[in-house]
């Protein structure tokens, strides 16, 4: 049965890729290192735009940085930032081209430490008594951070990555389905929720 507006949280409105992503990408947990550091990067890019904005871009994004492959673009040369600047389906912002170069080099630091970049971002998901008993758009209107995207901000800007702030790394948060942040009614919230039980067996 099709879900209807009502059902879904607020923040998709009615566009059809805005409403596609939120019922079937938002808040869904993802293991893949691939997938993971695309969206730290377009978080990077989405700041001072609207999330809509870079997904209607993604595909560009997705093809001018090697489909965020992280060592084809930490051997990115300023050749491919002139390349960039200059790919008008993407967002040409120098300092956010040449962060997602460096971040991609210090993804593969940290690959070389831990093993993934999915095992160290599993360390940030909060425990489930830290999360509030009932999340409403009140409630999650104000939860611009938390206590773990802080910390997950300041560990990443120690290691050298750019563009990492609180605000955008509890937006990767919630994207990548480190928290289930559909609101209470939105039919996708317990589909998330049995996905992110189903990542943990």
């Amino acid at each position: 049965m099709a879900a209807t507006e009502e059902r879904r949280c607020w923040w998709c409105g009615d566009d059809a890729l805005y409403t596609a992503y939120h019922d079937t990408e938002w808040g869904f947990p993802v293991r893949d290192d691939r997938r993971l550091f695309e969206k730290v990067c377009l978080e990077g890019f989405q700041s001072g735009l609207s999330w809509l904005t870079i997904l209607k871009k993604r595909e560009a994004f997705r093809k001018g940085f090697a489909e965020f492959e992280i060592e084809k673009v930490a051997r990115f040369t300023e050749r491919h930032v002139t390349r960039l600047l200059a790919d008008a389906g993407i967002v040409r912002h120098r300092g956010k081209i040449e962060s997602t170069i460096n971040n991609a080099k210090r993804c593969c630091d940290l690959v070389d430490e831990v093993g993934s970049l999915s095992a160290y971002v599993l360390r940030f998901e909060p425990p489930a008594s830290s999360r509030p008993e009932r999340l409403t758009k009140e409630v999650l209107c104000e939860m611009a951070t938390s206590k773990e995207s802080i910390a997950l901000s300041k560990d990443l800007k120690r290691r050298g990555w750019t563009f990492v702030g609180p605000t955008t790394m509890y937006a990767f948060m919630q994207a990548m389905g480190l928290v289930n942040d559909h609101v209470e009614g939105c039919f996708v919230r317990p589909q998330a929720e049995a996905a992110r039980e189903a990542s943990k067996l």
